[in-house]
């Protein structure tokens, strides 16, 4: 198996090891500029790329090319375009120039936009990401791209990452600059943990809840959930096993390094992590991953669930982002063995802890989701609060640094900065805190709030933007430092001791640091509309728009975009719910009512002394469920009908949060209920335990 992994990694990636192979050396090392210097991409050059693109293509059964884009859905799009070119003969060539890869243009109209163009405005660009490799899927080979506006605007989640991955690099570089190292650039990796869940495909069939929206608006709780902790690492079933194996294989075809899979916690729930990447080829090779996931599962009879909370009562699921700053030869976040690595360290952490402190709020929206509300803070996911996590070791450093005190770590050593070398951090030196939303784990940090379903641009853009700001100060600072030594420490320690607040090493899920967080002016924003509002806040436009990352028409747009969504979203929901309460619910708790009342009657009809005790009980229990459910549709119609009929997607969003949500729970309560009694041959939703305990 090993000799063939290796035969077939990257066989359908057009990656430099294919460039190499096929293009002329002048061609590759223009392109290899471009690629690793950012240097423009010259027309010439293009087309022989393009010519020996479409052959390479064609060799593995291509016959079309498609601009492979990621809108404001979130989601990947693309449009089929053939090679084919008729000739005046009746006969055609295939042909794929130079211009048709570098650019596209397919439709924008219909595509979120946040009022930044009109619908009859359908005219948009797509232009080649050439840092984030082609490759042929599907017979088609997908070339990934940034998406714009006629006008410029940005129109997809890929154009930001890369302006806020190059804004980072450039201030990062001046700071290595000062410490002696001439960089050309400094990239920022990924390493994104994606959980899943899979359930039996008949199962996913009978529930229209599942197939609408993502997850179960209605069910009773399984008699045996995750409370004997036996899923988490357990032996993996065998169709799940065949299913990751396939899975893997194709991923490795597409050169995505998947490394490790196995179990979560709650019951058919599983998480598979890669080797770490470049930021943007890290998050395309995690779309491309769960789009592989929804398309394997059925071949083995299942289906791949993404949404954060699939199931009320077991754990939801999330995708960590580890993220890290690097150069070619090292870590930025490594603290190293040398004073001066040390102090270089303490740069780039400060500059995080600085960043995540002081734009917490704009970090926050980047995880503002419907699914991603039901999971945060609930005992399964970090709370709303954003604090970081850096464990015993150095947070001692760090109070050393804030106090000026000596360093009383596990190592004792006097602690001056520079002149005593910091203590060694090994990956695991520190315990891993599930609570904690961004947590230093030795040599990166693991961003845990992300849901499972979001594409993780937006939270590397905040993140990478944030931080190039901190390390602008530090740089506009330290450049112009006589002592340049002494100046480093005095700006870790004003840092420090002015951020300290953000630091938590304890229980996120306790009442007890919800107040401290309170106390410590930290923002407890515990659902989306309420988040959201951070995308314009003039502090945060202020900072997208002087790293020319987002302007304020676009924050805005995207604010308009995720509001809107966020009350479709809770609308399509309410209105799957009622469907089934009303079609299918009630008259299932009706027909055995009927049943049971007529079972009665025929008893009593045989003989008066026979007892109808167990019929009266439940007929009474299920009546009042009934008349409940009736009330709970009502109101949760009257409430759905109001929230829609509001103008302002945000007056929109809050409604639908404020009344509709309530709504929903209460008709869910009173529906699980009769579900706990209904004879299960009547109820028509697959139960919570036959879904989560398949053979």
């Amino acid at each position: 198996m090993a000799a063939n992994v290796m035969q077939i990694y990257g066989t359908k990636v057009f990656n430099e090891y294919v460039m190499k192979e096929r293009l002329p050396s002048a061609t590759y090392k223009s392109l290899k500029d471009t690629l690793h210097k950012g240097t423009p991409l010259d027309l010439e050059v293009a087309n022989v790329v393009a010519s020996v693109m479409k052959r390479w293509a064609m060799e593995l059964g291509a016959t079309h090319y498609t601009h492979w884009f990621q809108p404001l859905t979130g989601i990947t799009s693309e449009k089929h375009d053939s090679f084919l070119s008729p000739v005046g003969d009746g006969t055609a060539i295939m042909e794929f120039s130079g211009k048709e890869l570098v650019r596209g243009e397919p439709d924008a109209s219909s595509f979120p936009s946040g009022g930044l163009r009109a619908t009859c405005e359908a005219r948009g660009y797509t232009a080649w990401d050439p840092t984030s490799y082609a490759f042929v899927k599907d017979d088609v080979l997908c070339i990934p791209t940034a998406f714009v506006s006629y006008t410029g605007e940005a129109l997809d989640k890929k154009t930001p990452l890369l302006r806020s991955m190059n804004a980072l690099s450039a201030q990062a570089c001046r700071i290595l600059k000062l410490f002696g190292k001439d960089v050309a650039y400094v990239s920022t990796t990924v390493g994104p943990e994606q959980e899943y869940f899979l359930i039996k495909k008949e199962d996913y069939e009978a529930r229209q809840d599942l197939i609408l929206t993502g997850r179960t608006l209605f069910g009773a709780p399984s008699v045996k959930g995750q409370e004997l902790e036996e899923h988490y690492f357990g032996v993996i079933r065998p169709k799940v096993s065949e299913f990751m194996k396939e899975l893997d294989e194709e991923l490795w075809k597409l050169g995505i390094p998947a490394k490790t899979k196995h179990n979560e916690v709650a019951p058919c729930q599983h998480e598979l992590a890669p080797i770490f990447d470049t930021t943007n080829v890290a998050i395309d090779h995690n779309l491309l991953t769960m789009e592989m996931m929804k398309r394997l599962a059925p071949k083995y009879g299942l289906v791949c669930l993404q949404h954060e909370k699939p199931f009320e009562g077991v754990n939801g699921s999330g995708k960590h982002n580890n993220w890290s700053m690097s150069t070619t030869k090292e870590n930025l976040l490594d603290p190293g063995d040398t004073p001066m690595e040390n102090l270089q360290f303490l740069v780039f952490l400060a500059a995080v802890i600085k960043a995540v402190d002081e734009y917490a709020d704009l970090l926050r929206t980047s995880v503002a989701t419907p699914g991603n509300d039901h999971r945060l803070g609930a005992n399964e996911a970090p709370p709303a609060i954003i604090s970081i996590f850096v464990g015993e070791e150095l947070e001692a450093v760090i109070d050393a640094i804030a106090s000026d005190s000596p360093y009383a770590g596990p190592t004792k050593m006097k602690m001056d900065l520079g002149v005593d070398v910091l203590p060694k951090l090994s990956k695991d030196t520190t315990d891993r805190n599930r609570t904690s939303p961004f947590a230093f784990t030795g040599n990166k940090f693991e961003f845990r709030m992300p849901g499972s379903a979001e594409n993780l641009s937006d939270a590397n853009t905040i993140l990478n933007t944030a931080v190039a700001k901190e390390l602008k100060g530090y740089a506009d600072e330290l450049e112009q430092a006589e002592d340049f030594r002494a100046a480093v420490i005095a700006l870790v320690k004003r840092t420090i001791r002015d951020h300290r607040r953000v630091i938590f090493n304890g229980n996120g899920y306790t009442a007890e640091w919800e107040a401290e967080a309170e106390k410590r002016g930290l923002p407890n924003k515990k659902y989306t509309p309420a988040a959201l509002p951070a995308l314009i806040d003039p502090k945060n436009i202020a900072l997208m728009e002087q790293f020319g990352v987002l302007t304020r028409i676009e924050m805005e747009s995207r604010y308009e975009v995720e509001m809107e969504h966020y009350a479709k979203i809770i609308n399509i929901e309410a209105k799957t719910m009622l469907e089934i309460a009303n079609k299918q619910l009630l008259p299932a708790i009706n027909s055995y009512m009927g049943d049971l009342a007529n079972t009665a009657a025929t008893k009593l009809a045989v003989s008066e002394s026979l007892s109808v005790r167990s019929e009266t009980k439940i007929l009474a229990r299920l009546s009042k469920d009934a008349d409940e459910m009736v009330d709970a549709i009502d109101a949760l119609s009257a409430a759905e009908r109001a929230a829609q009929a509001l103008e302002s997607s945000t007056d929109k969003a809050f409604a639908f949060h404020d009344k509709v949500l309530p709504a929903m729970e209460a008709l869910r309560a009173v529906a699980d209920d009769a579900e706990v009694v209904c004879g299960e041959d009547y109820w028509p939703l697959p139960s919570y335990s036959r879904m989560l305990y398949y053979v």
